[in-house]
């Protein structure tokens, strides 16, 4: 029996994330467990820029809970992904895991391909923001297959199943897991089916996914983005994925050879301006001191 991995991405219990997640699970039509994972219920630090994990086996020396996470997305068959829109962003604790993503490098060979689908949910129609980038990005930066990912409104707990159109597109997404992909309505990205570009002036467009260049032009009345890879991918590939994993390493080396031009630029900052510290709490407070 293949087992599913629901990742919930909000804090709310039974809220609108967690529903759809059980909701999409409940018209697969095949024999499936689901496993749930509330990532804001996982302690997962801020990345610490260190780049040990690329020499340790993608173990961070960091010990909090983002092993566990990405051991339950490696024990998957497949994932399922829900978080809410929060100031026109998806919720903050997918940006907080994908930051440590470099682990994801000692974990290739457990990742690479599942089927996965993803879904933002937003409180007012049109007010999604960048969300659903979120949502493709994590999941293509976890190296899935991803079948189809959707934006669906609702802003109270159950809302987005007042209305049949939102319990259509959870069966889509349920039918679209194990099946045919679903490409978005509009153009897209050839290279990664994003459908988020940055405009950089004239004809040249920018794809917000995987973040090849290319052209905007029309074909009958319709827009079509001419997108080409460069010799630089993250994750089109998985070559594309062992390649870029080495080009980091060899920054280590690219650094011990322009140390001494580098640290003399660094260090010209070294006192410019005066820093806010948060307070220490391994001290009493000023009321508690004799």
């Amino acid at each position: 029996m293949k087992q599913i991995l629901g990742i919930v991405g909000s804090a709310r219990r039974l809220g609108n994330s967690e529903i759809m997640v059980k909701a999409i699970f409940r018209h697969i039509d095949q024999p499936c467990e689901l496993l749930l994972l509330r990532l804001t219920d996982f302690q997962i630090e801020s990345c610490r820029g260190c780049y040990q994990c690329l020499f340790k086996d993608g173990q961070c020396v960091i010990h909090d809970d983002h092993q566990l996470v990405l051991d339950a997305i490696a024990a998957a068959d497949a994932l399922i992904l829900a978080a809410p829109t929060y100031f026109l962003g998806v919720h903050s604790c997918l940006k907080r895991f994908l930051d440590r993503g470099l682990t994801v490098y000692g974990s290739v060979d457990r990742l690479w391909g599942k089927p996965a689908v993803g879904v933002t949910i937003a409180g007012i129609p049109g007010m999604e923001g960048n969300a659903l980038l979120g949502i493709d990005s994590f999941l293509k930066l976890m190296l899935t297959d991803v079948r189809q990912t959707q934006i669906v409104y609702g802003a109270l707990p159950g809302e987005i199943f007042l209305n049949d159109e939102n319990i259509g597109i959870a069966k889509s997404l349920a039918d679209s897991l194990f099946g045919p992909a679903v490409a978005k309505p509009g153009p897209c990205c050839p290279l990664c089916g994003g459908d988020t570009f940055r405009f950089l002036g004239g004809d040249q467009v920018r794809c917000m996914v995987c973040s090849n260049t290319g052209t905007i032009g029309t074909d009958h009345g319709s827009l079509v983005m001419d997108i080409r890879p460069t010799d630089h991918q993250l994750f089109l590939t998985r070559d594309d994925v062992s390649n870029h994993r080495d080009w980091l390493i060899g920054m280590k080396d690219r650094f011990k050879t322009m140390r001494d031009r580098l640290k003399p630029i660094t260090l010209d900052y070294r006192k410019v301006g005066r820093w806010i510290k948060p307070p220490d709490k391994t001290s009493a407070p000023e009321s508690e001191k004799e």
